[in-house]
């Protein structure tokens, strides 16, 4: 398989007739921002990374809430790549008033200084969470088909604050012609699952291989949907667009799904079983909701490498290592600077 950095210059954005082009990444400290830095400077960007920490990929410290701080570092950027964010681990650590100032009030100030700056284009990073309860059908129903015609139904103050933000994007391309893409990611964190349950039945490697058929992302194919988006933005608009791994399911396959997840999953990948058999793996007995890419795929022209089929072909391969490069390169993170005692994070 293709190593990193030499998938990433594959990529289709370039800079303009050898000028080299600027771009913001807020939260350049965290899991998505590193790597986006990490790649616009292999792409010959000159970047600027903010974000509240300080770090190798972190050239300005201080907080988007802070409307000075964001025009003094989006002055010459052509493409602002937003990430920061307060993230649902924080639900439990975090007011809501700072999850309000963080991802809303940080998003507007952001948004209005790209106007005034004369910024490109505007790629938010959201997340499948603004769909909430959206995601989880009543007892007996058939799992969720997830695709962006769903209405989001924010089921905490995270959901609430990120669905805000979208709004915020789409308001400044209707008024303001500014080109914004936001991007629904999946799970792409490393950590650990906040399901004691699930961390007590399944290993972690066998809890993101299952993920990768309904609702996980790798960090890179993520980072490559954000360089596509940003590429696309001006002939598009506006757009809002799951970012996850290409399931194999269908959706004629949503009701046996909810009942006998091992069955449709070995009529669609044949042979999973035997493989996981030999890693003293389980998939779940039930999936509730499928993440889908199509309309990703088809307009950004996003080509996702990485999916539950890969993950297969380097377990035969006797590869355990189921990250892609970059994402063994950013690493794990955490998001609070304390210990828990019952899990990666506090749970509301």
């Amino acid at each position: 398989m293709m190593e990193w950095p030499a998938a990433c210059r594959m990529l289709t954005i370039r800079n303009r007739n050898d000028i080299i082009m600027k771009a913001l990444v807020t939260g350049s400290s965290g899991h998505l921002g590193e790597a986006l830095v990490r790649t616009l400077r292999l792409l010959q960007y000159e970047v600027v990374g903010l974000d509240i920490l300080e770090s190798p990929f972190t050239t300005r410290v201080g907080s988007i809430s802070d409307l000075a701080f964001v025009r003094r570092c989006i002055r010459g950027v052509q493409t602002v790549f937003h990430a920061a964010t307060l993230h649902k681990p924080h639900v439990g650590t975090h007011s809501r008033q700072e999850f309000v100032d963080t991802n809303v009030t940080g998003t507007l100030n952001l948004l209005e200084e790209a106007v005034a700056a004369g910024v490109e284009s505007f790629i938010y990073t959201s997340t499948t969470s603004v769909f909430g309860d959206a995601l989880v059908p009543p007892p007996g129903a058939a799992a969720a088909w997830i695709t962006e015609e769903v209405t989001p139904v924010p089921k905490n103050i995270y959901g609430v604050t990120k669905a805000a933000a979208e709004d915020l994007c789409e308001l400044f391309h209707r008024n303001q012609a500014l080109a914004c893409i936001v991007l629904r990611t999946s799970r792409f964190f490393p950590e650990e699952d906040d399901n004691p349950q699930v961390r007590k039945l399944y290993s972690d490697h066998n809890t993101k291989a299952n993920e990768y058929l309904y609702r996980r992302v790798d960090l890179e194919d993520a980072v490559s949907a954000h360089l596509l988006a940003a590429e696309r933005a001006a002939a598009i608009g506006f757009g809002k667009y799951i970012i996850s791994a290409t399931t194999p399911f269908r959706s004629g396959d949503l009701a046996e799904l909810r009942v006998n997840a091992p069955r449709v999953v070995e009529q669609r990948v044949p042979g999973y079983a035997a493989i996981y058999d030999r890693q003293q793996w389980k998939m779940f007995p039930s999936l509730d909701r499928v993440y889908v890419n199509e309309r990703a795929r088809d307009e950004l022209g996003w080509q996702p490498r990485y999916d539950f089929r890969s993950i297969l072909d380097r377990l035969q391969a006797g590869d355990m290592e189921l990250r892609s490069p970059l994402a063994r390169l950013v690493g794990s993170k955490g998001y609070h600077a304390q210990v828990f005692a019952d899990g990666p994070f506090p749970v509301e």
